[in-house]
């Protein structure tokens, strides 16, 4: 028999995640990627590209694909999906696991400014004009048009458009990961006193945080908003784990 399965992407994990599960022939993986990145990497399974509808029309899509298993490894940020994911899984009564990257944690060195938003960061740079490194996405880089006073460096994986309304502003574009010796050679040639940056947790950005670290440079961190409270794991190997014992039959579980 064959087990299907959907996974809400969009991360490296995800990708990861899917790669393990379609190597077991009684798996039928499609991941979702919600087609914000112009250009995504190949992620190696059946993919589906677009939004669902909100939580009733993801639920239609699980009931009318058979979905016996929903996983949602959206990125930590992507709270509304991971709303609407929960919400459908319930009403179509399909079981969900979540992937949950751990978020970084401050230490020994670290200047941090936690805030609950991008706008409040942007209020948290203050007034006196800084040199600051962006590095949140393009998604909600319009937030710091309300502090034009600012230099600015912004790098995302596909172009801001429009660009910014603020006097100046470089742009960046490039696909993590990226290590901590670049980031500290980028944040030093471009004189960055302030870093923004998201607690995306994992390996792939975690340089800028520790070239910021080293080089006594304070990063603006905003915190992950509340997530729904589903079954989780927090890597692709525990989560892979939970998914064969979800379908390994009663009994093989010993029960």
């Amino acid at each position: 028999m064959t087990h299907r399965i959907l996974i809400l992407g969009g991360t490296t994990e995800a990708r990861q995640l899917a790669g393990r599960l379609a190597r077991r022939e009684d798996f039928s993986v499609t991941l979702s990627l919600a087609g914000r990145t112009e250009s995504p990497v190949a992620q190696g399974v059946p993919v589906r590209t677009g939004g669902f509808g909100g939580a009733e029309g993801l639920a239609a899509y699980l009931r009318e694909e058979h979905i016996e298993l929903l996983i949602d490894a959206t990125h930590p940020y992507a709270a509304r999906i991971s709303a609407n994911a929960a919400e459908a899984a319930r009403q179509a009564g399909v079981p969900i696991l979540a992937l949950r990257r751990p978020g970084w944690e401050p230490v020994a060195g670290d200047r941090w400014t936690q805030v609950d938003s991008v706008a409040e960061a942007a209020s948290a740079l203050g007034t006196v004009p800084r040199r600051v490194f962006l590095a949140i996405g393009r998604q909600e880089a319009g937030a710091f048009e309300t502090a034009p006073q600012h230099r600015y460096l912004i790098r995302s994986v596909d172009p801001v458009e429009p660009k910014l309304a603020v006097p100046d502003a470089l742009y960046l574009l490039a696909r993590g990961p990226f290590v901590e010796a670049d980031e500290q050679t980028l944040l030093e040639r471009y004189g960055i006193d302030a870093v923004v940056s998201k607690n995306s947790g994992g390996e792939a950005t975690y340089g800028k945080i520790a070239a910021a670290r080293a080089l006594g440079i304070e990063v603006i961190m905003v915190r992950r908003p509340p997530l729904p409270n589903v079954p989780s794991a927090d890597s692709v190997d525990q989560l892979a784990a939970k998914v064969d014992h979800f379908f390994d039959p009663v009994a093989e579980r010993g029960v």
